[in-house]
Protein backbone atom coordinates (compact mmCIF):
# COMPACT_ATOMS: atom_id res chain seq x y z
CA UNK A 1 0.00 0.00 0.00
CA UNK A 2 1.36 3.42 -1.16
CA UNK A 3 0.56 6.16 1.60
CA UNK A 4 1.28 10.15 0.51
CA UNK A 5 0.08 11.12 4.05
CA UNK A 6 -1.01 9.41 7.06
CA UNK A 7 -2.20 11.58 9.91
CA UNK A 8 -2.64 9.85 12.95
CA UNK A 9 -3.12 10.83 16.60
CA UNK A 10 -3.35 7.14 18.42
CA UNK A 11 -3.08 6.17 22.28
CA UNK A 12 -5.72 3.28 23.26
CA UNK A 13 -8.98 4.71 21.64
CA UNK A 14 -10.42 4.63 18.00
CA UNK A 15 -8.93 7.10 15.96
CA UNK A 16 -10.65 8.89 12.74
CA UNK A 17 -7.01 9.24 10.16
CA UNK A 18 -7.09 11.22 6.56
CA UNK A 19 -5.61 9.27 3.88
CA UNK A 20 -4.45 10.87 0.72
CA UNK A 21 -3.37 8.66 -2.21
CA UNK A 22 -2.14 10.26 -5.37
CA UNK A 23 -4.98 11.35 -7.94
CA UNK A 24 -7.12 10.12 -5.52
CA UNK A 25 -9.48 12.43 -3.40
CA UNK A 26 -9.28 11.83 0.92
CA UNK A 27 -11.33 10.06 2.92
CA UNK A 28 -11.65 9.54 6.29
CA UNK A 29 -10.60 5.67 7.79
CA UNK A 30 -12.32 4.89 11.41
CA UNK A 31 -10.72 2.74 13.48
CA UNK A 32 -7.56 1.59 15.26
CA UNK A 33 -4.34 3.35 13.83
CA UNK A 34 -1.43 1.51 15.54
CA UNK A 35 1.92 3.21 15.24
CA UNK A 36 4.25 0.14 15.80
CA UNK A 37 7.05 -0.69 13.22
CA UNK A 38 5.91 -4.36 13.17
CA UNK A 39 2.76 -6.20 12.97
CA UNK A 40 3.38 -7.64 16.25
CA UNK A 41 3.54 -4.46 17.97
CA UNK A 42 0.87 -2.90 15.80
CA UNK A 43 -1.64 -6.06 17.31
CA UNK A 44 0.05 -5.89 20.80
CA UNK A 45 -1.20 -1.77 20.64
CA UNK A 46 -4.35 -2.88 19.77
CA UNK A 47 -4.81 -5.64 22.04
CA UNK A 48 -3.65 -3.40 24.75
CA UNK A 49 -6.59 -0.57 23.73
CA UNK A 50 -9.11 -3.94 24.35
CA UNK A 51 -8.15 -4.84 27.52
CA UNK A 52 -7.70 -0.95 28.93
CA UNK A 53 -11.20 -0.18 27.51
CA UNK A 54 -12.37 -3.46 28.96
CA UNK A 55 -10.62 -3.08 32.25
CA UNK A 56 -12.47 0.07 32.61
CA UNK A 57 -15.80 -0.89 32.20
CA UNK A 58 -16.42 0.48 28.87
CA UNK A 59 -17.62 -2.55 26.96
CA UNK A 60 -19.12 -0.61 23.84
CA UNK A 61 -15.83 0.65 23.65
CA UNK A 62 -13.31 -2.87 23.88
CA UNK A 63 -16.24 -4.01 21.86
CA UNK A 64 -15.65 -1.56 18.73
CA UNK A 65 -11.70 -2.61 18.47
CA UNK A 66 -13.59 -5.97 17.55
CA UNK A 67 -15.19 -6.75 13.64
CA UNK A 68 -18.21 -7.59 15.59
CA UNK A 69 -19.23 -5.46 17.80
CA UNK A 70 -22.63 -6.01 18.91
CA UNK A 71 -21.98 -10.09 19.76
CA UNK A 72 -18.57 -8.90 21.53
CA UNK A 73 -20.75 -5.77 23.88
CA UNK A 74 -23.25 -8.94 25.00
CA UNK A 75 -20.26 -11.29 25.46
CA UNK A 76 -18.57 -9.04 27.49
CA UNK A 77 -21.51 -8.20 29.56
CA UNK A 78 -22.47 -11.75 30.28
CA UNK A 79 -18.61 -11.94 31.39
CA UNK A 80 -18.90 -9.46 33.48
CA UNK A 81 -22.51 -10.54 34.98
CA UNK A 82 -21.49 -14.07 35.23
CA UNK A 83 -18.55 -13.79 37.48
CA UNK A 84 -19.94 -10.74 39.43
CA UNK A 85 -16.61 -9.36 37.90
CA UNK A 86 -15.04 -6.56 40.68
CA UNK A 87 -11.85 -5.97 38.63
CA UNK A 88 -10.07 -6.55 35.79
CA UNK A 89 -6.61 -6.53 34.56
CA UNK A 90 -5.09 -8.03 31.55
CA UNK A 91 -1.90 -7.36 29.55
CA UNK A 92 -0.19 -9.11 26.18
CA UNK A 93 2.54 -11.40 26.45
CA UNK A 94 3.50 -12.26 23.30
CA UNK A 95 2.52 -11.76 19.83
CA UNK A 96 3.43 -14.14 16.63
CA UNK A 97 2.60 -13.11 12.98
CA UNK A 98 0.35 -16.09 11.10
CA UNK A 99 1.56 -17.38 7.95
CA UNK A 100 0.91 -15.77 4.99
CA UNK A 101 -0.99 -19.35 4.19
CA UNK A 102 -3.32 -18.61 6.85
CA UNK A 103 -6.90 -17.57 5.35
CA UNK A 104 -6.66 -13.69 4.82
CA UNK A 105 -3.27 -13.84 5.80
CA UNK A 106 -1.47 -11.64 3.56
CA UNK A 107 1.83 -9.17 3.39
CA UNK A 108 -0.76 -5.92 3.21
CA UNK A 109 -2.86 -7.28 5.96
CA UNK A 110 -1.02 -9.27 8.17
CA UNK A 111 -3.07 -11.45 11.24
CA UNK A 112 -1.02 -11.76 14.40
CA UNK A 113 -2.18 -14.05 17.27
CA UNK A 114 -1.91 -12.60 20.71
CA UNK A 115 -2.00 -14.08 23.94
CA UNK A 116 -2.94 -12.65 27.08
CA UNK A 117 -2.81 -12.81 30.50
CA UNK A 118 -5.57 -11.78 32.08
CA UNK A 119 -6.43 -11.54 36.27
CA UNK A 120 -9.67 -11.05 37.68
CA UNK A 121 -11.45 -10.81 40.83
CA UNK A 122 -14.59 -12.43 40.77
CA UNK A 123 -17.45 -13.61 43.39
CA UNK A 124 -19.89 -15.73 43.97
CA UNK A 125 -22.76 -13.69 43.76
CA UNK A 126 -22.61 -9.45 43.42
CA UNK A 127 -23.67 -9.00 47.09
CA UNK A 128 -20.95 -7.44 49.59
CA UNK A 129 -19.18 -10.59 51.94
CA UNK A 130 -19.76 -13.25 49.60
CA UNK A 131 -17.11 -15.30 48.78
CA UNK A 132 -14.84 -13.94 46.24
CA UNK A 133 -11.24 -14.58 44.79
CA UNK A 134 -8.68 -13.71 42.14
CA UNK A 135 -8.70 -16.19 38.85
CA UNK A 136 -5.89 -15.81 36.83
CA UNK A 137 -5.54 -17.12 33.29
CA UNK A 138 -3.81 -16.81 29.96
CA UNK A 139 -6.27 -16.72 26.67
CA UNK A 140 -4.98 -15.41 23.13
CA UNK A 141 -6.95 -13.34 20.54
CA UNK A 142 -6.07 -12.77 16.41
CA UNK A 143 -5.61 -9.21 15.62
CA UNK A 144 -5.44 -8.11 11.76
CA UNK A 145 -4.86 -5.12 9.60
CA UNK A 146 -7.83 -3.89 7.66
CA UNK A 147 -7.59 -4.79 3.72
CA UNK A 148 -6.90 -1.24 2.09
CA UNK A 149 -6.66 0.50 5.32
CA UNK A 150 -4.08 1.16 8.18
CA UNK A 151 -6.44 0.95 10.46
CA UNK A 152 -6.20 -3.01 12.89
CA UNK A 153 -9.33 -4.96 14.24
CA UNK A 154 -9.92 -7.81 16.40
CA UNK A 155 -11.51 -10.85 14.60
CA UNK A 156 -14.02 -11.43 17.13
CA UNK A 157 -14.56 -15.17 18.59
CA UNK A 158 -16.10 -15.96 22.25
CA UNK A 159 -12.96 -17.65 23.29
CA UNK A 160 -11.04 -14.38 23.09
CA UNK A 161 -12.46 -13.63 26.60
CA UNK A 162 -11.36 -17.24 27.44
CA UNK A 163 -10.63 -20.56 25.96
CA UNK A 164 -13.44 -22.85 25.21
CA UNK A 165 -15.74 -20.52 25.55
CA UNK A 166 -18.45 -20.71 22.32
CA UNK A 167 -21.56 -18.60 21.22
CA UNK A 168 -24.10 -20.26 23.36
CA UNK A 169 -21.74 -21.03 26.16
CA UNK A 170 -21.19 -18.54 29.19
CA UNK A 171 -18.46 -18.52 32.28
CA UNK A 172 -20.03 -18.16 35.78
CA UNK A 173 -18.09 -18.27 39.49
CA UNK A 174 -20.04 -20.42 41.41
CA UNK A 175 -19.48 -21.58 44.96
CA UNK A 176 -18.71 -24.95 46.17
CA UNK A 177 -20.10 -26.46 48.98
CA UNK A 178 -17.66 -27.90 51.36
CA UNK A 179 -18.00 -31.64 52.65
CA UNK A 180 -19.03 -33.78 55.53
CA UNK A 181 -15.63 -35.47 56.84
CA UNK A 182 -17.94 -37.49 58.89
CA UNK A 183 -21.32 -37.18 60.69
CA UNK A 184 -21.24 -37.81 64.18
CA UNK A 185 -23.35 -37.66 67.29
CA UNK A 186 -23.41 -35.44 69.88
CA UNK A 187 -20.56 -36.10 71.69
CA UNK A 188 -18.32 -37.34 68.32
CA UNK A 189 -19.06 -40.62 67.37
CA UNK A 190 -19.60 -41.52 63.88
CA UNK A 191 -23.51 -42.53 62.93
CA UNK A 192 -22.24 -45.33 61.23
CA UNK A 193 -20.70 -46.86 64.41
CA UNK A 194 -24.22 -47.75 65.78
CA UNK A 195 -24.93 -50.03 63.06
CA UNK A 196 -28.16 -48.85 62.24
CA UNK A 197 -30.31 -48.35 58.85
CA UNK A 198 -31.62 -45.26 59.71
CA UNK A 199 -28.69 -43.53 60.91
CA UNK A 200 -26.85 -45.54 58.00
CA UNK A 201 -29.32 -43.58 55.74
CA UNK A 202 -28.52 -40.17 57.81
CA UNK A 203 -24.49 -40.11 57.37
CA UNK A 204 -24.85 -40.58 53.40
CA UNK A 205 -27.61 -37.83 53.04
CA UNK A 206 -25.80 -35.23 55.13
CA UNK A 207 -22.63 -36.33 53.60
CA UNK A 208 -23.90 -35.64 49.81
CA UNK A 209 -25.85 -32.41 50.74
CA UNK A 210 -24.13 -30.88 54.07
CA UNK A 211 -25.90 -27.58 55.24
CA UNK A 212 -24.68 -24.48 54.14
CA UNK A 213 -23.06 -23.25 57.06
CA UNK A 214 -20.56 -26.28 57.65
CA UNK A 215 -16.69 -25.72 57.37
CA UNK A 216 -15.99 -23.31 54.39
CA UNK A 217 -17.40 -22.42 51.36
CA UNK A 218 -14.68 -22.11 47.99
CA UNK A 219 -15.09 -21.09 44.91
CA UNK A 220 -15.09 -21.88 40.80
CA UNK A 221 -15.06 -20.51 37.87
CA UNK A 222 -16.92 -22.72 35.24
CA UNK A 223 -18.34 -22.65 31.65
CA UNK A 224 -22.22 -23.34 31.81
CA UNK A 225 -24.61 -23.65 29.20
CA UNK A 226 -27.57 -21.74 28.27
CA UNK A 227 -29.44 -22.96 30.24
CA UNK A 228 -26.89 -22.53 32.96
CA UNK A 229 -25.49 -25.98 33.19
CA UNK A 230 -21.93 -26.93 34.35
CA UNK A 231 -19.53 -27.98 31.31
CA UNK A 232 -17.58 -31.09 32.52
CA UNK A 233 -14.18 -30.63 33.19
CA UNK A 234 -14.32 -26.54 32.92
CA UNK A 235 -13.86 -25.70 36.50
CA UNK A 236 -11.21 -23.36 37.05
CA UNK A 237 -10.57 -23.79 41.43
CA UNK A 238 -10.13 -20.29 42.90
CA UNK A 239 -10.31 -21.50 46.23
CA UNK A 240 -10.97 -24.97 47.67
CA UNK A 241 -13.66 -25.30 50.24
CA UNK A 242 -12.28 -26.12 53.84
CA UNK A 243 -14.65 -29.36 54.79
CA UNK A 244 -15.71 -30.33 58.31
CA UNK A 245 -16.60 -32.29 60.40
CA UNK A 246 -20.74 -32.54 61.39
CA UNK A 247 -22.46 -32.95 64.97
CA UNK A 248 -26.13 -33.66 64.88
CA UNK A 249 -28.28 -33.73 67.80
CA UNK A 250 -27.89 -37.98 68.06
CA UNK A 251 -27.24 -38.69 72.07
CA UNK A 252 -25.01 -41.89 72.54
CA UNK A 253 -26.85 -42.83 75.81
CA UNK A 254 -30.11 -42.13 74.11
CA UNK A 255 -28.83 -44.10 71.18
CA UNK A 256 -27.59 -46.89 72.96
CA UNK A 257 -30.59 -47.08 75.08
CA UNK A 258 -32.39 -47.34 71.87
CA UNK A 259 -30.87 -49.97 70.30
CA UNK A 260 -31.11 -52.23 73.07
CA UNK A 261 -34.81 -51.37 72.97
CA UNK A 262 -36.06 -52.31 69.54
CA UNK A 263 -33.40 -55.61 69.71
CA UNK A 264 -36.14 -57.09 71.69
CA UNK A 265 -38.22 -57.78 68.43
CA UNK A 266 -37.70 -57.80 65.10
CA UNK A 267 -39.52 -55.03 62.62
CA UNK A 268 -39.03 -53.03 65.48
CA UNK A 269 -38.16 -48.86 65.42
CA UNK A 270 -37.92 -46.30 68.18
CA UNK A 271 -37.21 -42.55 67.86
CA UNK A 272 -36.93 -40.70 70.77
CA UNK A 273 -37.20 -36.50 71.02
CA UNK A 274 -36.41 -34.06 73.70
CA UNK A 275 -39.95 -32.01 73.74
CA UNK A 276 -37.84 -28.78 75.01
CA UNK A 277 -35.84 -28.28 71.51
CA UNK A 278 -37.42 -30.71 69.20
CA UNK A 279 -34.00 -32.57 68.88
CA UNK A 280 -33.85 -36.16 67.80
CA UNK A 281 -31.74 -38.34 70.54
CA UNK A 282 -32.34 -41.81 69.07
CA UNK A 283 -33.19 -43.45 65.61
CA UNK A 284 -33.45 -46.96 65.81
CA UNK A 285 -34.45 -49.84 63.59
CA UNK A 286 -34.40 -53.55 64.22
CA UNK A 287 -35.87 -54.37 60.61
CA UNK A 288 -32.68 -55.52 58.36
CA UNK A 289 -32.06 -52.38 56.12
CA UNK A 290 -35.74 -50.97 56.54
CA UNK A 291 -35.53 -47.24 58.51
CA UNK A 292 -39.03 -47.68 59.58
CA UNK A 293 -38.24 -45.07 62.23
CA UNK A 294 -38.19 -42.15 59.93
CA UNK A 295 -40.19 -43.96 56.64
CA UNK A 296 -42.80 -46.11 58.35
CA UNK A 297 -46.35 -44.46 56.62
CA UNK A 298 -48.99 -46.70 58.50
CA UNK A 299 -51.67 -46.02 60.52
CA UNK A 300 -50.57 -45.04 64.06
CA UNK A 301 -53.98 -47.08 66.02
CA UNK A 302 -55.03 -45.84 69.36
CA UNK A 303 -52.01 -43.11 69.60
CA UNK A 304 -54.04 -41.24 67.20
CA UNK A 305 -56.31 -40.81 69.85
CA UNK A 306 -54.04 -37.74 71.56
CA UNK A 307 -55.08 -35.86 68.24
CA UNK A 308 -58.61 -36.32 68.21
CA UNK A 309 -59.16 -36.12 71.73
CA UNK A 310 -57.17 -32.80 71.25
CA UNK A 311 -59.84 -31.60 68.51
CA UNK A 312 -62.54 -32.56 71.46
CA UNK A 313 -61.39 -30.70 73.42
CA UNK A 314 -60.20 -27.39 72.06
CA UNK A 315 -63.43 -27.50 70.00
CA UNK A 316 -65.60 -27.28 73.34
CA UNK A 317 -67.14 -30.70 72.22
CA UNK A 318 -66.04 -32.30 74.85
CA UNK A 319 -63.45 -32.13 78.30
CA UNK A 320 -61.61 -34.48 80.22
CA UNK A 321 -64.37 -35.43 82.71
CA UNK A 322 -67.54 -35.84 80.01
CA UNK A 323 -69.46 -38.52 80.44
CA UNK A 324 -69.12 -40.50 77.28
CA UNK A 325 -70.47 -43.90 76.57
CA UNK A 326 -68.35 -46.51 74.41
CA UNK A 327 -70.63 -48.79 73.32
CA UNK A 328 -69.62 -52.80 71.84
CA UNK A 329 -70.92 -51.72 68.40
CA UNK A 330 -70.62 -48.42 66.32
CA UNK A 331 -72.63 -48.22 62.96
CA UNK A 332 -71.34 -45.93 60.38
CA UNK A 333 -72.95 -45.70 56.63
CA UNK A 334 -73.71 -49.28 57.06
CA UNK A 335 -70.43 -50.19 58.11
CA UNK A 336 -70.46 -51.24 61.96
CA UNK A 337 -67.21 -50.80 64.41
CA UNK A 338 -66.40 -53.05 67.01
CA UNK A 339 -64.22 -52.89 69.93
CA UNK A 340 -61.55 -54.87 70.97
CA UNK A 341 -62.67 -58.44 72.67
CA UNK A 342 -66.83 -56.91 72.46
CA UNK A 343 -65.58 -54.33 75.47
CA UNK A 344 -67.80 -51.68 76.55
CA UNK A 345 -67.52 -48.47 78.75
CA UNK A 346 -71.53 -47.45 80.18
CA UNK A 347 -72.92 -43.82 79.46
CA UNK A 348 -71.27 -42.44 83.05
CA UNK A 349 -67.91 -43.30 81.67
CA UNK A 350 -65.53 -39.95 81.74
CA UNK A 351 -64.14 -39.45 78.29
CA UNK A 352 -60.21 -39.64 80.13
CA UNK A 353 -61.48 -43.69 81.23
CA UNK A 354 -62.20 -44.06 77.74
CA UNK A 355 -58.42 -42.71 76.73
CA UNK A 356 -57.12 -44.87 79.33
CA UNK A 357 -59.11 -48.26 78.35
CA UNK A 358 -58.69 -47.15 74.90
CA UNK A 359 -62.34 -47.88 73.76
CA UNK A 360 -62.68 -47.09 69.97
CA UNK A 361 -66.28 -46.08 69.99
CA UNK A 362 -66.11 -43.40 72.10
CA UNK A 363 -64.29 -41.58 69.82
CA UNK A 364 -65.84 -43.06 66.51
CA UNK A 365 -69.04 -41.43 67.82
CA UNK A 366 -67.88 -37.55 67.38
CA UNK A 367 -66.65 -38.34 63.52
CA UNK A 368 -69.73 -35.65 62.39
CA UNK A 369 -67.95 -32.82 64.88
CA UNK A 370 -64.86 -33.33 63.54
CA UNK A 371 -66.08 -33.52 59.65
CA UNK A 372 -65.21 -30.85 56.99
CA UNK A 373 -61.16 -31.16 57.47
CA UNK A 374 -61.48 -30.35 61.31
CA UNK A 375 -59.50 -33.10 62.40
CA UNK A 376 -56.85 -33.04 60.03
CA UNK A 377 -56.94 -29.00 60.91
CA UNK A 378 -56.07 -29.92 64.49
CA UNK A 379 -53.29 -32.02 63.42
CA UNK A 380 -51.63 -29.26 61.91
CA UNK A 381 -52.56 -26.56 63.67
CA UNK A 382 -51.55 -27.57 67.09
CA UNK A 383 -49.13 -30.57 65.97
CA UNK A 384 -47.42 -29.05 63.29
CA UNK A 385 -48.34 -32.41 61.31
CA UNK A 386 -49.92 -32.45 57.85
CA UNK A 387 -47.30 -30.42 56.53
CA UNK A 388 -43.23 -31.10 55.29
CA UNK A 389 -40.48 -31.38 57.36
CA UNK A 390 -36.66 -30.37 56.74
CA UNK A 391 -35.18 -32.41 59.78
CA UNK A 392 -31.92 -31.54 58.13
CA UNK A 393 -31.57 -33.69 55.30
CA UNK A 394 -32.33 -31.10 52.56
CA UNK A 395 -35.48 -32.74 51.76
CA UNK A 396 -38.38 -31.81 53.30
CA UNK A 397 -41.06 -34.92 54.09
CA UNK A 398 -44.31 -35.46 55.27
CA UNK A 399 -44.18 -38.04 58.25
CA UNK A 400 -47.89 -38.19 58.90
CA UNK A 401 -50.69 -37.61 56.72
CA UNK A 402 -54.76 -37.10 57.74
CA UNK A 403 -56.97 -36.66 55.02
CA UNK A 404 -58.71 -33.49 55.05
CA UNK A 405 -61.23 -35.04 52.84
CA UNK A 406 -62.20 -38.15 55.02
CA UNK A 407 -65.92 -38.43 55.99
CA UNK A 408 -68.30 -40.40 57.45
CA UNK A 409 -67.10 -44.47 57.86
CA UNK A 410 -63.40 -43.31 57.11
CA UNK A 411 -63.56 -40.48 59.34
CA UNK A 412 -65.14 -42.62 62.23
CA UNK A 413 -62.19 -44.71 61.59
CA UNK A 414 -59.38 -42.28 61.62
CA UNK A 415 -61.01 -40.47 65.56
CA UNK A 416 -59.34 -44.12 66.43
CA UNK A 417 -56.54 -44.01 64.69
CA UNK A 418 -57.04 -46.07 61.75
CA UNK A 419 -58.61 -46.05 58.24
CA UNK A 420 -56.26 -44.36 55.56
CA UNK A 421 -54.54 -42.38 58.34
CA UNK A 422 -50.63 -42.48 57.97
CA UNK A 423 -47.76 -42.40 60.71
CA UNK A 424 -44.31 -42.62 61.11
CA UNK A 425 -42.60 -43.33 64.59
CA UNK A 426 -41.12 -40.06 64.33
CA UNK A 427 -44.01 -37.91 64.09
CA UNK A 428 -45.66 -39.89 66.78
CA UNK A 429 -43.14 -39.28 69.04
CA UNK A 430 -43.28 -35.49 68.13
CA UNK A 431 -47.26 -35.66 68.97
CA UNK A 432 -46.08 -37.33 72.47
CA UNK A 433 -43.29 -34.47 72.84
CA UNK A 434 -45.91 -31.64 72.07
CA UNK A 435 -48.30 -32.58 75.00
CA UNK A 436 -45.45 -32.93 76.88
CA UNK A 437 -43.57 -29.20 75.85
CA UNK A 438 -47.54 -27.87 75.50
CA UNK A 439 -45.87 -26.66 72.33
CA UNK A 440 -44.95 -28.17 69.14
CA UNK A 441 -41.32 -27.91 68.64
CA UNK A 442 -40.44 -29.67 65.12
CA UNK A 443 -38.20 -32.59 65.16
CA UNK A 444 -34.17 -31.81 63.98
CA UNK A 445 -30.99 -33.80 63.86
CA UNK A 446 -28.69 -30.51 63.09
CA UNK A 447 -28.73 -27.79 65.98
CA UNK A 448 -30.03 -24.50 65.37
CA UNK A 449 -31.64 -25.95 62.25
CA UNK A 450 -35.19 -24.18 61.22
CA UNK A 451 -37.85 -25.39 62.40
CA UNK A 452 -41.97 -25.07 61.29
CA UNK A 453 -44.16 -23.31 64.07
CA UNK A 454 -47.76 -24.28 64.83
CA UNK A 455 -49.89 -22.85 67.63
CA UNK A 456 -49.49 -23.67 71.22
CA UNK A 457 -51.86 -25.96 72.72
CA UNK A 458 -54.40 -24.12 74.73
CA UNK A 459 -53.49 -24.24 78.36
CA UNK A 460 -56.37 -26.26 79.76
CA UNK A 461 -56.40 -28.79 76.46
CA UNK A 462 -52.90 -29.78 77.07
CA UNK A 463 -53.34 -30.38 80.59
CA UNK A 464 -56.44 -32.75 80.19
CA UNK A 465 -54.00 -34.37 77.58
CA UNK A 466 -51.50 -35.02 80.07
CA UNK A 467 -54.39 -35.78 82.58
CA UNK A 468 -55.57 -38.81 79.94
CA UNK A 469 -52.03 -40.03 79.23
CA UNK A 470 -51.17 -40.29 82.79
CA UNK A 471 -54.41 -42.12 83.24
CA UNK A 472 -53.69 -44.79 80.24
CA UNK A 473 -50.20 -45.46 83.06
CA UNK A 474 -52.51 -45.28 86.48
CA UNK A 475 -55.67 -47.27 85.41
CA UNK A 476 -55.35 -47.83 81.29
CA UNK A 477 -53.68 -50.01 79.28
CA UNK A 478 -50.19 -49.41 80.58
CA UNK A 479 -50.67 -50.17 83.95
CA UNK A 480 -48.71 -52.59 85.92
CA UNK A 481 -46.12 -52.56 83.12
CA UNK A 482 -43.48 -51.02 85.42
CA UNK A 483 -43.59 -47.14 84.00
CA UNK A 484 -42.26 -44.94 86.77
CA UNK A 485 -44.54 -42.08 88.30
CA UNK A 486 -43.36 -39.31 85.82
CA UNK A 487 -44.18 -41.26 82.80
CA UNK A 488 -47.42 -40.00 80.31
CA UNK A 489 -48.70 -42.60 77.49
CA UNK A 490 -50.55 -44.31 75.13
CA UNK A 491 -51.27 -47.48 73.81
CA UNK A 492 -52.20 -48.70 69.87
CA UNK A 493 -52.83 -51.49 68.57
CA UNK A 494 -53.45 -51.37 64.66
CA UNK A 495 -55.34 -53.94 62.38
CA UNK A 496 -54.24 -54.64 59.03
CA UNK A 497 -56.44 -56.71 56.28
CA UNK A 498 -54.14 -59.72 55.21
CA UNK A 499 -51.56 -59.08 57.95
CA UNK A 500 -51.44 -61.88 60.06
CA UNK A 501 -50.58 -59.55 63.65
CA UNK A 502 -52.00 -56.07 63.95
CA UNK A 503 -49.17 -53.15 64.32
CA UNK A 504 -47.96 -52.34 68.24
CA UNK A 505 -47.51 -49.01 68.85
CA UNK A 506 -46.35 -47.02 72.40
CA UNK A 507 -45.63 -43.52 72.70
CA UNK A 508 -45.00 -41.50 76.16
CA UNK A 509 -43.11 -39.20 77.26
CA UNK A 510 -41.34 -37.72 80.90
CA UNK A 511 -41.02 -34.28 81.84
CA UNK A 512 -38.58 -34.94 84.78
CA UNK A 513 -36.20 -36.15 82.06
CA UNK A 514 -37.61 -33.82 78.88
CA UNK A 515 -37.73 -37.34 76.64
CA UNK A 516 -40.50 -38.21 74.69
CA UNK A 517 -40.29 -41.50 72.65
CA UNK A 518 -42.83 -43.62 70.02
CA UNK A 519 -41.88 -47.27 69.34
CA UNK A 520 -43.77 -49.43 66.61
CA UNK A 521 -43.46 -52.98 65.85
CA UNK A 522 -44.81 -54.13 62.39
CA UNK A 523 -46.97 -57.23 62.79
CA UNK A 524 -46.33 -58.23 66.27
CA UNK A 525 -49.35 -57.70 68.32
CA UNK A 526 -51.11 -55.38 71.20
CA UNK A 527 -49.28 -52.06 71.94
CA UNK A 528 -49.22 -53.16 75.43
CA UNK A 529 -47.92 -56.02 75.08
CA UNK A 530 -44.62 -55.69 72.48
CA UNK A 531 -44.41 -52.07 72.19
CA UNK A 532 -44.87 -50.88 75.20
CA UNK A 533 -42.31 -52.88 77.04
CA UNK A 534 -39.64 -51.79 74.23
CA UNK A 535 -40.47 -48.26 75.25
CA UNK A 536 -39.76 -49.40 79.47
CA UNK A 537 -36.73 -51.25 78.60
CA UNK A 538 -35.70 -47.65 76.83
CA UNK A 539 -36.72 -45.25 79.71
CA UNK A 540 -34.95 -47.54 82.01
CA UNK A 541 -31.64 -47.55 80.14
CA UNK A 542 -31.47 -43.72 79.11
Amino acid sequence: MTVAAVVVAVAVAATIVTVVAPGKKSHPVVGFVPTGTSPEQDGEQLTTAFLTAWGAGNLGLAASYTDSPQAAEAALAAYRDGLHLGTLRGSPTGAIRLPESAPAATVSTPRVKVTVAMNDLVAATASTGTISGTWTYHSSLVAYQKPDSPAWSIAWAPDDLAPNLTATTHLAAVPVAPKATSVLDSTGNSLTSYGDAGLNTIAGALKASPPKDLGQPGLDVEIQSATGAPVTGSQAVISAPVDATLATTISAKAEQAARGAVAEHPQSSLVAIQPSTGQILAIANNAGYNDFALTAAVAPGSTGKIISAAALLSQGVLTANTPVECPAVYTVQGISYHNDKGESEPASTPLSYDFAQSCNNAFSQWWRQESNGRLASVAKEYFGLNQPWDIGLGKPATYYNQPASASGSELAQNMFGQGHLTASPLAMASVAATVANGTFKQPILLPGAAQAAATPLPTNVDAQLKTMMRDVVTQGTAAGLGFGPTVYAKTGTADVDNQGQPNSWFVAFDPARDIAVACLVLNAGYGAQIAAPEVQHFLANY
